[in-house]
């Protein structure tokens, strides 16, 4: 245990969200998103876990994760099919914590199904949440860190 650090966020995790860089895409994927296939194409080349729900896994990473500013798709939610406009609880809720973590308003992007896979096999890494309902998967583009921050 660490002072200060959200005690969902193992050391694997840990490691890959402070290897990251400005514009690399983090993966938070539900149970049923084909997870390990789809992290053997990122960039880390291997699936991290997180057996929580969605939303307390993005609050843990967000606490450390600094958003992308220089773009519109820094958070994004995949698509319910057939439904676009349909944003479920579980994304409702990951919204919540996205907007507290940034304290304003953060819109998350929709993304359809398959182009969110597309975007997942381009990330830098995949964690797999224990969140058994549908639509938990969402991408966060890493930003930066100002050099006079905490």
């Amino acid at each position: 245990m660490l002072k200060g650090i959200d005690p969902l966020l193992n050391a694997d995790v840990l490691q890959a969200l402070r290897a990251m860089g400005h514009g690399d895409d983090l993966i938070i994927a539900d149970t049923n998103f084909p997870s390990d296939s789809v992290a053997r194409q990122t960039a880390l080349g291997r699936l991290l876990r997180i057996d929580a729900p969605a939303a307390e896994v993005v609050k843990a990473v967000l606490s450390l994760y600094p958003l992308d500013t220089f773009v519109d798709d820094s958070a994004a939610r995949m698509e319910v099919v057939g439904k676009p406009d349909e944003i479920p609880p579980v994304q409702k809720e990951v919204q919540k914590e996205i907007d507290k973590a940034e304290g304003k308003s953060w819109p998350m992007l929709a993304v359809e199904r398959y182009a969110f896979y597309e975007r997942a096999k381009q990330a830098y890494c995949v964690i797999q949440t224990g969140e058994r309902r549908f639509y938990g998967c969402f991408a966060f583009r890493k930003g930066v860190v100002p050099p006079d921050a905490e």
